[in-house]
């Protein structure tokens, strides 16, 4: 029954990029590299995660701006306010832009196709554009998940003997 468990357990804990667009991916290759350059980049695949800005239904498919995030382990975007800049995913299919809305976290492995200047804000900003291979939607994260205990110094607590591990003291 326990290895049943870690089996499981490990199979929760799987990147979520399939193993044959993982093994095309140049993993090494940062977004920060190829804003430098995108046209340099044609043709290379990439798996970037990040949170969505914004979701367009074109004649194309689905253009989806998303804010560059580091990954975890998983690949799943961490939750901080670290970006080397965005980039544009343009996926095939049509997506619902009420599902793949502004906010949620995606991870996208696709090939470098070019690059596209949009208007953002006062400037133009020039996207390196990606071919989506592989997309991944994650679920909502919990409100709770953004911190680690409910209130200060948990596990620990304070008594008239100082600060103690857990509630039998």
């Amino acid at each position: 029954a326990g290895l049943m468990v870690l089996l499981l357990s490990l199979v929760g804990c799987a990147p979520v990029i399939s193993k044959q667009v993982r093994s095309e991916a140049s993993e090494d290759l940062s977004l920060r590299e190829v804003l430098v350059s995108p046209e340099h980049y044609e043709g290379k695949v990439v798996i970037w995660s990040g949170t969505i800005l914004e979701a367009k239904n074109t004649p194309e498919g689905t253009l989806l701006k998303v804010l560059q995030k580091p990954a975890d382990f998983q690949d799943r975007p961490k939750y901080t306010d670290v970006s080397e800049g965005r980039f544009l995913a343009l996926e095939r299919r049509y997506l619902d832009p009420a599902i793949y809305a502004e906010g949620r976290e995606v991870t996208v492995a696709g090939k470098i196709v070019g690059k596209q200047t949009l208007p953002q804000g006062d400037i133009e900003y020039t996207y390196p554009l990606l071919e989506v291979k592989d997309l991944h939607l994650w679920r909502e994260r919990s409100p709770d998940a953004y911190y680690a205990y409910p209130y200060y110094g948990y596990p620990y607590f304070y008594s008239h003997w100082g600060w103690r591990y857990g509630w039998w003291w």
